[in-house]
């Protein structure tokens, strides 16, 4: 249970430290996303539950150029759906964002991930359950490794949640893309039980809080 805003902490924070629907049809995806050849662009691996989720809120972000779901920390190779739910390959269901550094920082990317899913529930959102679910962060460089260990250390010393932070902050090793039918689901079957009851009140309660981010619609 979040005791503060923990974007509100994050946001401060940054400012400090200088860093820098209902219709489915008023999403924007990235399947429609064209990088321009040439353009600099940075990567982020977010684990924050169902990668259908993450998906969902990740791409709307101004300055988000892909979002691909996906599994990420594990020790099988290739590893299929099917494979990760049994909980034995160690991969976590994760988004793989490709993003426009000038336009969205790492820093933006981190107050999102720690305001849309609950860091404090160990293999666990909601009601999926598994090692598959955990919260973690796969740091790509140096940098992103000391940003997410630095806000993880403030919002635990502010008491932003009334439980300890359990995300794991790992340095990022392989990705493997998700079958196509995982890839822009909330965009597909947004009429799906999953997607109505579990995906939308999240997307909804994301596009309140940071409607300052997010692409026009």
């Amino acid at each position: 249970m979040r005791t503060m805003s923990a974007l509100a902490f994050i946001t401060s924070l940054a400012l400090l430290t200088g860093s820098c629907e209902q219709s489915n049809t008023q999403h924007i995806y990235m399947s429609e996303t064209i990088i321009p050849n040439g353009l600099k662009t940075d990567t982020a691996t977010f684990a924050t539950g169902c990668f259908w989720c993450t998906e969902a809120i990740f791409q709307e972000l101004k300055g988000v150029l892909k979002a691909t779901s996906g599994y990420s920390g594990g020790r099988v190779a290739n590893p299929s759906y099917e494979d990760v739910c049994t909980g034995e390959t160690g991969h976590a269901e994760c988004l793989q964002i490709v993003y426009d550094p000038k336009v969205i920082s790492f820093d933006e990317l981190l107050e999102v991930f720690w305001e849309s899913h609950d860091p404090t529930s160990l293999n666990r959102q909601g009601n999926d359950a598994g090692t598959q679910y955990r919260s973690a962060i796969f740091y790509h460089n140096a940098e992103q490794k000391q940003k997410a260990e630095f806000y993880k250390e403030k919002l635990e010393k502010s008491k932003a949640y009334d439980k300890p932070i359990v995300t794991e902050i790992t340095a990022f090793t392989k990705f493997y893309p998700a079958e196509n039918y995982h890839q822009d689901y909330f965009r597909l079957h947004g009429s799906a039980p999953y997607c109505s009851f579990v995906i939308r009140p999240k997307v909804e309660k994301f596009e309140k809080v940071f409607k300052d981010k997010l692409k026009k619609q």
